[in-house]
């Protein structure tokens, strides 16, 4: 991850439907010259190739709705907006790729279970297979490049199912060459092998796509280098719930962290802000951070806090002692910090009043109270200027 921001749906939905029409056109072209000379050149292995063509032209539909949906803007059904419309049709690419090399390998089997059904291709089909090897080559360069440049595991797929073609007609020209020279089960052999390597690939798509649809986490090694910019904020002390997951090319996360125990409520708004920027500026796929502040380790009292009393019951509490001490000096302010299973009281009181003997011994009564009722056994008077 670098500090290159990702381009916006606008330039990947433009990028990605400009590379896939490429390769539809491409795609059509090639499938009818292999499926065409497949059979005028008897070759088994280049029709397996043909049909394998003809499943890029799905593949290439898939993507190009997938990307229509993916770059729709968020909206009350869908928060995170529709990213995984990309994961989704990443999977369905490595379907098909699957469900042809079935069918390639159902053929060769059958083939194989009926020498008389064997195939002997003819040259004419060597140059349609050096012509498919070029130019399948250069569509996987070209979309892998696009891919690489918007981040898309969808374009991603649709090259390797470019370089599938271009590594299956090795193969068919290998099968080819064999049949000419004297071994007629070579070609079918050939289409086999095609019909595995498409299985491996296709494999291959389904298992890192279905890892991102149930939220898989980024590799160790990423969370490395996002904690070391975090700690790189000297505000925070220690970093822990460090959660990831993907949605199309972008990363989700939330993270805790822990700050300096009295600190307000701004400023660690201000610091977890500040964390936010500098992860979003040095990891160019992260789209969003939720920081929760921690003012100790929390995972050292994880529910044991939540019976404590809220500022609501404690300010009216408070409120009810005043009255029952008649006491004329107002609260100012009042901060509460909740450490170590116990509440923490800060009074602030006019400075008028530290001189007030009778003010102060009904003060002392108050803390007893609080300590006895509320179970609040550290309360701090501060002093400030009436004004």
């Amino acid at each position: 991850m670098n500090s290159a921001p990702l381009p916006s749906k606008e330039q990947r939905y433009t990028l990605t439907t400009r590379v896939t029409w490429v390769g539809i056109i491409s795609n059509l072209l090639l499938a009818c010259l292999k499926i065409t000379f497949g059979l005028i050149g008897n070759s088994q292995a280049l029709l397996a190739d043909g049909i394998h063509s003809f499943s890029d032209l799905l593949s290439d539909a898939v993507v190009l709705i997938a990307a229509k949906y993916s770059a729709l803007n968020a909206d009350a059904n869908h928060p995170y907006g529709h990213a995984r419309f990309e994961t989704i049709a990443t999977v369905l690419v490595g379907v098909l790729l699957i469900f042809v090399a079935g069918g390639i390998f159902w053929d060769v089997v059958t083939r194989l279970l009926h020498p008389e059904a064997l195939l002997i291709p003819t040259l004419s089909s060597l140059v349609i297979v050096i012509i498919s090897i070029a130019i399948k080559e250069a569509l996987y360069h070209y979309t892998r490049h696009a891919a690489d440049k918007i981040d898309s595991k969808m374009l991603h797929a649709n090259a390797w199912h470019h370089r599938s073609d271009a590594v299956s007609s090795v193969i068919v020209l290998v099968g080819i060459l064999g049949t000419l020279a004297g071994l007629p089960w070579f070609d079918a052999v050939a289409a086999f092998f095609v019909s595995i390597m498409i299985v491996h690939i296709g494999g291959s798509i389904i298992w890192n796509g279905l890892k991102e649809l149930v939220d898989t986490g980024l590799q160790e090694s990423e969370l490395a280098a996002i904690r070391t910019t975090i700690k790189s904020i000297d505000e925070v002390i220690t970093v822990h719930g460090l959660r990831t997951r993907y949605m199309g090319s972008h990363i989700y996360m939330d993270v805790h962290l822990r700050v300096q125990p009295h600190v307000s409520v701004s400023e660690g708004h201000q610091i977890g802000d500040v964390v936010r920027n500098a992860i979003i500026m040095n990891h160019n796929k992260v789209a969003d951070v939720i920081i929760h502040i921690d003012p100790e380790n929390d995972d050292l009292h994880p529910t044991s806090k939540l019976e404590l009393p809220l500022r609501t019951e404690i300010t009216a509490y408070l409120n009810q002692q005043w009255q029952v001490y008649a006491l004329d000096y107002p609260i100012k302010r009042i901060a509460l910090h909740y450490l170590n299973n116990s509440v923490y009281l800060e009074l602030y009181l006019p400075s008028t009043s530290l001189e007030n003997n009778e003010f102060n011994q009904s003060l002392n009564k108050i803390k007893q109270h609080l300590n006895d009722d509320l179970g609040i056994i550290h309360t701090t008077v501060l002093y400030i200027d009436a004004h």
